[in-house]
């Protein structure tokens, strides 16, 4: 799509509502036009910063991983690849447009322009982000990780993602995205577009953990090719004033597969709008989206789930479970499932409900209190378990998650 077509179908979308979620007044935001200035190390984050990143998963030692991209608000980038390894490139998003021309083609053809008046505005202003590659038969076996940090008040950080593994390549990423807890009204945009190309296996897996003040409206999709394998794991465990996301997942070639997972802890007056969605478009494509949610205080968390069958021979599997603690707390679970083609097989199952009766009691006449017992059923609620990611990337999620879980209790 040229250029100047994606100027105009933003600029005739910048005040669409989107489908989904509360509306937010973009006009009461501020976007950095501040030119970016590189960090030379790590050395660099202030103490402070170090353990806010570290609660979103980031190791600032880099020990475990294979490349690193941090961004502060939309000046600051480290971009590095650790490993002189072929095959895997990590750089700003504006910085690879200027360097490749065929990227402009990757640019808002997953996530479409127009989509609402967030996807608009975010093409519409200066943005950020990571270019993330993998090239064709390249295997990327420690994670890439990413930190995307707000600091400013009544400011927008407007990111644009663009992931590719190439054929035959195998990657994974985890990404951390955080704001210190006295940021004021702050907003993130956040648009990833990610494309698995034939017999590629891609891991992503993102943990939040905002400021009570803040509003995100990420919006990402993903195109799965050929016996390619996409497998998303998503954490929010901290409170915020609202997010929306529902990303999108197309299955557009034979033997494609993707599972999404998420986990969300609400808590205080948070309104947490989560979904996914797999549209399983060629024979012997497959997936699952599965999501588990806790309601504490008088948060509000809506879970979506949608699964399209558009050609026979598809299976898909959507489970929404729910866990309230609260009696101030709400839970809805929406399902949705549309078989539009012979042979495609769809089901679901959706539960919302209390702590367990009988696991408390088993729990306390072990020896603990009911704080302590709820805290504990709570804690094994949130695991992620993704079947066959790497040891060490799944001791990752696990050390995110706890992190996040002890600054959330």
């Amino acid at each position: 799509m040229p250029s100047d077509n994606k100027k105009k179908r933003a600029h005739s979308a910048r005040e669409k509502p989107s489908q989904y979620g509360s509306d937010i007044d973009l006009e009461n935001y501020n976007y950095s036009t501040s030119k970016p200035n590189d960090l030379e190390s790590l050395d660099e984050l202030s103490e402070q910063d170090r353990i806010l990143t570290q609660e979103v998963g980031f190791d600032p030692s880099q020990e475990r991983v294979s490349a690193t991209f941090m961004q502060f608000d939309n000046e600051s980038f480290l971009a590095d690849v650790l490993i002189q390894q072929e095959g895997l490139e990590v750089m700003p998003t504006d910085q690879a447009l200027q360097k490749y021309d065929w990227l402009h083609d990757y640019l808002w053809n997953a996530v479409q322009v127009d989509t609402d008046k967030y996807t608009a505005r975010s093409e519409l202003e200066n943005y950020s982000g990571y270019f993330i590659r993998a090239t064709a038969g390249s295997k990327i076996k420690m994670p890439v990780q990413s930190c995307l940090i707000m600091k400013k008040n009544q400011s927008v950080q407007n990111v644009h993602n663009i992931v590719i593994a190439e054929e035959g390549s195998e990657l994974h990423i985890i990404t951390g995205c955080a704001t210190p807890s006295n940021v004021e009204q702050s907003l993130h945009l956040g648009v990833s577009e990610f494309y698995v190309k034939k017999k590629a296996r891609l891991t992503f897996t993102m943990v939040h953990r905002w400021s009570e003040m803040t509003d995100v409206r990420p919006r990402s999709a993903t195109i799965v090719e050929e016996n390619g394998t996409f497998i998303s794991s998503y954490a929010i465990l901290s409170p915020l004033k609202s997010i929306q996301t529902f990303p999108k997942v197309r299955l557009v070639e034979p033997g494609a597969k993707a599972d999404l997972y998420s986990v969300v802890y609400g808590s205080k007056k948070s309104k947490y709008d989560i979904g996914g969605l797999l549209s399983l478009e060629a024979p012997n494509s497959s997936g699952k989206v599965i999501s588990r949610s806790i309601a504490t205080d008088e948060c509000e968390i809506i879970a979506r789930g949608d699964l399209i069958g558009l050609s026979g021979e598809t299976r898909g599997r959507l489970e929404c479970d729910g866990l309230l603690v609260s009696n101030t707390a709400v839970i809805r679970a929406v399902p949705m499932l549309a078989a539009r083609a012979e042979g495609s097989e769809l089901s679901h199952e959706a539960t919302v409900g209390k702590v367990g009766a009988e696991q408390l009691s088993y729990l306390m006449s072990r020896g603990l209190n009911e704080e302590e017992a709820t805290s504990l059923i709570i804690r094994g609620f949130v695991k992620l378990k993704v079947p066959d990611l790497p040891p060490a990337l799944q001791k990752s999620i696990d050390d995110a998650i706890k992190m996040s879980m002890e600054g959330s209790m």
